[in-house]
């Protein structure tokens, strides 16, 4: 980073304070939070409360988003508001890793509420992280200083996540899986404390907050009967319900079902992530050429076969093949609906559509999750029909299929009807995937990292 971020001094020493940021919440997000769940099922949490944990604090943070703009209304102070939640994530790694072994009767409720309390803390501060960058990165810098700040944040949580993993099969080799946690949090909050430094370092442009203005009931209801983007966040929001069925048991699967190590865990954990990363730019490419509907379309008709892939086998190296196909599904699909909806919505409406957005589709998470916790409880592991039995390994295959049914229809529903509102090239799917998968595509990509890593 010898280039100057920007011209203005302060600018250009705050950016640089950014990607630091960046790099050491990585590490928090990769040691710690990817292994929320994992730590759930090491407490003995049940279907059901896996089911929560993984549903029921982004819902919560949704919220917390709201309070933020309301809060950034009120005071016209972002760069509290950011420490606060930023202090409160620091604070609340030492009671979810004390709580359940102060209290083991109540160590999955607690762990609850702290989980609860660290996503209501990172979502009060989105909102005005947001407002303060869009501020601070000059424009014609900031496609490349993002992706920049997302490669090295991308490739620190790959590694963080590869190291955690390892420090649990280690421990867990030995007997003492819970010092393996005590080492991942200790790590965490860390790595957090250094986040929050960082954040505290850098200028905040005076006057600018991102405040929550709620719409007119006629502009609103204008929006819901002729824009194209209540559409698309009716079609994320059921498509979230759908994959949420299944989404929070593939770790309970893993580790209780098939009694996968904590080293097998982490690769197939760590290599949808690495995949991903090495997937967003040629996603991009495409959707800055040929818009974002077509990548919705591909990968949009590819979600719903990705969970029944999994009832087919019980084999470690089949089920890594199927993280890594995941990774370069979602990779497109995520990226693509962010930019998709980007489009759909203008500026001045952004924050406060971006806020009802993504608490439907926080509530919609919260209800398929719930869905799929309890069909995993009732549902038997064999079931007769017309006098043959069918028995699988696992009840939670039956939440997998209906996971995969439930995006089909939602799929079917939605997607014919998305409509590309800048004006791109045409093209079809079938070319969108010749041109992933064509050997000079991704070669260009490794090419492209490679040369990355060489700037100075």
């Amino acid at each position: 980073m010898s280039e100057p971020l920007s011209q203005d001094p302060v600018v250009d020493r705050t950016l640089r304070h950014s990607v630091k940021d960046g790099v050491a919440y990585s590490v928090m997000s990769g040691a710690g939070e990817t292994y929320f769940s994992a730590f759930a099922i090491f407490l003995k949490a049940s279907t059901s409360q896996i089911a929560l944990l993984a549903s029921l604090p982004p819902l919560i943070g949704s919220i917390a988003q709201l309070a933020s703009a309301w809060l950034g209304r009120r005071t016209h102070r972002r760069q509290s508001i950011i420490l606060g939640g930023a202090y409160a994530q620091i604070v609340v790694w030492a009671p979810m890793l004390l709580l359940p072994l102060l209290f083991p009767r109540w160590s999955v409720d607690l762990l609850l509420v702290c989980v609860i309390i660290y996503y209501a803390a990172g979502n009060l501060i989105a909102p005005q992280w947001s407002s303060m960058m869009g501020d601070l990165v000059p424009e014609d810098r900031r496609g490349r200083f993002f992706a920049m700040r997302t490669r090295l944040a991308s490739i620190t949580s790959f590694l963080a996540i590869v190291a955690a993993g390892s420090v649990l099969h280690y421990f867990a080799g030995q007997g003492n899986t819970y010092v393996g946690y005590a080492v991942l949090f200790l790590v965490a909050a860390a790595a957090r404390t250094v986040s929050t430094f960082h954040l505290s370092r850098m200028y905040d442009p005076p006057g600018k907050v991102a405040a929550l203005e709620m719409p007119s009931s006629q502009d609103w209801l204008q929006r819901i009967t002729g824009a194209h983007a209540p559409r698309f966040s009716a079609y994320f929001a059921l498509m979230m319900f759908a994959v949420n069925i299944a989404s929070p048991f593939f770790t309970v699967y893993m580790l209780r079902d098939l009694h996968f190590t904590y080293l097998q865990f982490m690769v197939m954990t760590a290599a949808s992530v690495v995949v991903q990363f090495l997937c967003l730019n040629t996603w991009g490419k495409i959707g800055d050429e040929y818009g974002n509907r077509v990548i919705l379309m591909l990968t949009g008709a590819l979600v719903p076969f990705l969970p029944l892939l999994w009832l087919v086998s019980q084999e470690f190296y089949y089920l890594l093949s199927l993280q890594i196909l995941s990774g370069v599904a979602w990779a497109g699909f995520n990226l693509s609906a962010a930019n998709f909806l980007y489009d759909l919505v203008p500026a001045p409406k952004r924050v406060t559509y971006l806020a009802m957005h993504n608490m439907m589709s926080n509530i919609a998470v919260f209800l398929g999750a719930m869905l799929g916790g309890l069909l995993a409880t009732v549902l038997p592991a064999a079931v007769a029909l017309g006098g043959y039995e069918l028995r699988w390994f696992s009840p939670l295959l039956w939440v997998f299929l209906l996971s995969a049914i439930v995006r089909a229809a939602v799929a079917v529903m939605f997607l014919p009807h998305l409509v590309e509102v800048r004006e791109v090239r045409e093209t079809t799917m079938s070319a969108v995937v010749f041109r992933f998968i064509r050997f000079d595509s991704l070669s260009g990509l490794i090419l492209e990292i490679v040369g990355y890593r060489r700037r100075p």
